[in-house]
């Protein structure tokens, strides 16, 4: 049970980070938010643990965390700010990529030790990466359209939880979709690409459920800085 209650305790620090951040530094800290939670998400997505007796990988509670950023900020600003939002989260894990497959190629001086490390980490198989990025832009940009969609068919603060959780569980699971497609389907046989997609999408759906009261926190808050 180490994992499950030591997960349970990131999701609740992660989460409350974010709304940290919102109040001290406002809309601005939303945005800079969106661009960590990528980096560390797919820093994390390489160390693989077992939780709830599955095979899983870490990541996915810093992942939610950007669906519950574009959540208050759809909810806060408007759709034009969520999705801006998106746009640079797409733009960082594209630059994150780039510049670091170029540091890869520098030839490390005899007594360096981190390139392996770095090899590790950074050396995205081409599939991975394009599945990451794909998934990141498609299923964010879904997840704020829904989220209005939503907010027209139920308005009221006291359907929050509705907005939230329909538009994040319905992203999350084209997310799930499109990354374990492209990533590893025909790379291994059929039942373990439907096991991977369950399990994966089972750990999204949890954090996702989590991440509720933290939105309506949000939604509270009034940001020492605001622009």
């Amino acid at each position: 049970m180490f994992n499950e209650i030591l997960g349970l305790i990131s999701a609740i620090v992660t989460f409350s980070l974010v709304l940290l951040i919102y109040r001290f530094f406002g809309r601005s800290g939303l945005f800079v938010w969106i661009g960590f939670s990528t980096v560390v998400a797919n820093l994390q997505v390489v160390k693989t643990v077992e939780l709830l007796s599955m095979t899983a990988t870490l990541g996915n509670v810093m992942y939610g965390t950007a669906f519950l950023v574009t959540d208050i900020l759809s909810e806060k600003y408007g759709k034009k700010e969520a999705q801006k939002a998106v746009w640079l989260g797409f733009f960082t894990l594209i630059s994150l990529t780039i510049v670091m497959q170029i540091a890869l190629l520098f030839k490390p001086h005899a007594s360096d030790f981190a390139q392996p490390a770095l090899e590790t980490i950074f050396g995205l198989l081409p599939r991975i990466a394009l599945g990451s990025l794909l998934a990141f832009l498609i299923s964010q940009s879904l997840d704020v359209y829904l989220f209005h969609w939503f907010k027209k068919k139920f308005p009221r603060d006291s359907q929050l939880w509705i907005r939230n959780n329909g538009s994040t569980m319905i992203s999350q699971l084209i997310d799930t979709l499109v990354f374990t497609s492209i990533a590893f389907l025909g790379a291994f046989p059929l039942h373990d690409w439907i096991q991977i997609f369950i399990t994966t999408y089972v750990l999204k759906w949890i954090v996702a459920m989590l991440d509720t009261p933290f939105v309506y926190f949000a939604k509270k808050i009034s940001p020492k800085y605001t622009e």
